[in-house]
């Protein structure tokens, strides 16, 4: 009922009615405690046409929120989400360059105060706190593993220690995965129900819906494209394969390739990801201003893209793919302009439907707005496995 209201923006108990098979009994009476709770209200009324007129209902958004906490090697991102999926609050920094964990953890937990202090939200309406991290995560026990991009990150149990520092439920969730998440509530109650987000940050992934379920594999690692191979003469992978999406377009690989080259200045003082980070943001300036070496560089790196999302396409024939990251706000322009053609020759299905290719609304706060959209998510979406009734 509640996903129902959320992502219709308004519907009477008549078409809940409708579009759920309950009974107009059973949508009044559940319609009447979500009245009372104050989660959701009465938004006026619409005619149709014959008949008296319907009342629609909508989701109070400050009636309870959602903490995301987006760790990326090279940003740390917070968020708190409305109900109704607003950022109300957010706030961004660089990920510290020490390679202790621990302060890293302690700086997000000064974000998350922080961001909780001026938000000035009553922590009583706080339902939780999600976290996106790189992966490989161990879901159930709360631990980030060795991810690559993070260095000294060796078994570290994030989930309990900021659930112990904020007093939260905490969720641990891998980063393409939350984006897929934050996408699918962008969603209209008929939006594409299977698709792929492309997650661009500093390392590549994707994330899956299908069946508009989110998919997560059996250890909740669900995603790992970096081993695709789109340049079987490129570089050789740690993988012991030659030219995987992982040495072909990461940032730092494509960055190392710009300095052999001269395209940019070998000016790093390390490989860590804010300096990555920020000699990305130089090579694709160059690229817009004009240079031949920095555009080559970004449209080769495109067209491995388009073969790893071709992949993807071919293998679970989804009907959208969607692109986002931190990375995003920066490559965006030229990706939307080049993907979605090469993608279209290299798919199997080409003649049997489309996909369609685009950029994320959320911009590059979709892996926290989507941290934040697990707590939601879990509170307010229905699953087809809490329709099973258990064996005896």
């Amino acid at each position: 009922m509640l996903d129902q209201i959320r992502r219709s923006h308004g519907h009477s108990r008549v078409e809940l009615a409708d579009t759920t098979g309950l009974s107009a009994q059973t949508v009044s009476n559940i319609v009447q405690r979500l009245l009372d709770a104050g989660i959701v209200e009465e938004a006026g009324r619409t005619s149709s046409g014959r008949g008296k007129p319907r009342t629609t209902l909508r989701l109070v958004g400050s009636s309870r929120y959602a903490i995301g906490v987006h760790l990326d090697p090279g940003l740390i991102t917070v968020v708190v989400l409305g109900i109704d999926g607003d950022v109300v609050s957010r706030h961004a920094r660089a990920t510290p360059t020490a390679q202790d964990p621990s302060d890293t953890v302690d700086v997000l937990i000064q974000d998350i105060e922080m961001v909780l202090t001026e938000s000035g939200i009553d922590r009583t309406r706080i339902v939780g706190l999600g976290i996106a991290a790189p992966g490989p995560i161990d879901v159930h026990r709360g631990i980030v593993l060795d991810p690559p991009n993070l260095a000294g990150w060796h078994r570290v149990p994030l989930r309990d220690a900021i659930a112990a520092a904020t007093g939260l439920p905490v969720v641990l969730e891998k980063d393409v995965t939350a984006a897929a998440v934050a996408e699918k509530w962008t969603d209209e109650a008929d939006g594409a129900q299977n698709f792929a987000f492309l997650y661009l940050g500093t390392g590549l992934g994707v994330g899956l819906v299908i069946g508009d379920e989110v998919v997560r594999g059996g250890s909740g690692n669900a995603g790992e494209i970096g081993h695709i191979v789109v340049d079987p003469d490129g570089l050789p992978c740690a993988c012991g394969l030659r030219g995987c999406i992982a040495v072909s377009c990461a940032p730092l690989p494509l960055i190392e390739e710009a300095e052999r080259r001269g395209v940019i200045p070998a000016e790093r003082p390390d490989d860590h990801p804010t300096g990555v980070d920020a000699a990305m943001t130089r090579l694709v300036a160059l690229a817009d201003a004009g240079d031949d070496g920095a555009d080559e560089l970004l449209r080769r790196c495109s067209e491995h893209v388009a073969r790893a999302l071709a992949v993807v396409s071919n293998l679970l024939d989804v009907d959208r793919i969607v692109m986002g990251g931190p990375l995003w706000d920066r490559v965006g322009q030229m990706f939307t302009g080049t993907i979605p053609a090469r993608l279209d020759e290299l798919r199997a299905a080409r003649g049997v439907h489309p996909v369609t290719v685009s950029g994320t609304v959320l911009g590059s706060d979709v892996g926290a707005i989507g941290a934040a959209c697990l707590i939601l998510d879990e509170a307010l979406t229905p699953r087809t496995t809490s329709l099973l009734v258990p064996s005896a």
